[in-house]
């Protein structure tokens, strides 16, 4: 088998069956803002263990740059945010960030995605900010699994869990990224779990995005081989075309039996992964990624910092979404022995 990340896909890693398409096809409407790089966890395939080149609190946007960027991404018809880190909430005022945020005209809709280990401290305040959406990532439900993924522990993870559905979240998704050898076997038991707790289920396909050593033929578990391994068990239909429960680039089914909601991002297998792709990343510097398997970044920090009238920083940042937009690529390139500049933590969930 060629390596997930050569060129060439083994005949094995074939697509899954038809679902349905998250947006109009190239309409970027979607920014990811990562708030800070630093974390409480370090999962293997985002945060490598000797990593420690954080970004200096000063060179950090502040809440009140992050809200001038929303505003101008607003203005180039962006309408669905996500709060990501690192982890996000272990920044302070994160809580009042959201909250100004979800009030800010134009936007739409609001997603925090975070590994949940501050939920029992933090949901009830995030709910009353009006966060609505929230995405948790769940690779393990043994506390030894997740331990050796995450370098963490599960308890306070599935505290918050069930703390978010007591307060009436109405989306919650659980993330799951697949590693073969290392939570493969935990896959049936967070399907049982997702079931009895009435939340959605994703399963991503690892990417090369920090050590390019983490994805190679031994620990790459393609979404196809999950699908169809739960479809021997229950049928899995397509979601109604249009009616996606997301903004991102799960193709997304229900379990008959069940009526688990389940998602499947597959970066690499899927040839058509990016056809629809209507995302932009901030990376908690300052810097527009118009693609994550991509090394372009457009700075946006000079300007905001730029000390010109507030007008002239509105009309640079203008400029520089239209740049981005222009420049964003048709696909990504982790087919091509991709090579990432920064760690998946620097850039953003």
């Amino acid at each position: 088998m060629a390596s997930p990340g050569s060129s060439h896909l083994h005949p094995a890693l074939r697509p899954l069956p038809a679902a349905s398409a998250s947006v109009v096809p190239r309409q970027v409407d979607y920014l990811r803002l990562s708030v800070t790089d630093r974390c409480n966890e370090r999962c293997l395939y985002c945060l490598p263990e000797s990593y420690a080149a954080w970004t200096d609190k000063a060179e950090l946007l502040s809440w009140d740059e992050f809200l001038t960027v929303v505003r101008a991404a607003v203005r180039r018809g962006f309408r669905h945010f996500r709060v990501t880190g690192g982890e996000p909430l272990i920044r302070e005022g994160v809580v009042e960030f959201i909250g100004r945020l979800v009030a800010t005209p134009g936007v739409e809709t609001v997603q925090l995605t975070t590994n949940g280990t501050r939920l029992p401290q933090l949901a009830p305040a995030l709910r009353k900010a009006g966060l609505e959406r929230i995405n948790i990532s769940l690779d393990a439900l043994d506390p030894e699994a997740y331990r050796h993924i995450t370098r963490g522990e599960v308890a306070p993870v599935l505290e918050g869990i069930a703390l978010c559905r007591q307060l009436g979240f109405p989306s919650i998704k659980l993330n799951t990224v697949l590693m073969r050898g290392k939570n493969e076997g935990e896959i049936d038991n967070l399907v049982a779990f997702a079931a009895a707790n009435d939340v959605a289920l994703r399963f991503i396909e690892l990417m090369p995005v920090s050590l390019t050593e983490m994805l190679d033929e031994s620990n790459f578990l393609p979404v196809g081989e999950v699908f169809r391994r739960l479809a021997e068990r229950d049928e899995l239909v397509p979601l109604e075309v249009g009616k996606p429960p997301g903004h991102g680039p799960a193709k997304y089914y229900r379990m008959k039996k069940t009526g688990l909601t389940l998602g499947f991002i597959g970066a690499l297998t899927d040839l058509h992964f990016c056809d629809h792709c209507n995302k932009v990343r901030l990376t908690s510097d300052g810097k527009l990624r118009p693609c994550l398997g991509n090394h372009l970044e457009i700075d946006l920090r000079a300007a905001l910092r730029s000390g010109a009238p507030e007008a002239d920083i509105a009309a640079a940042l203008d400029r520089l979404f239209l740049q981005t937009l222009a420049d964003k690529p048709l696909e990504h390139l982790f087919r091509n022995n991709y090579q990432p500049s920064r760690v998946m933590t620097a850039i953003g969930g």
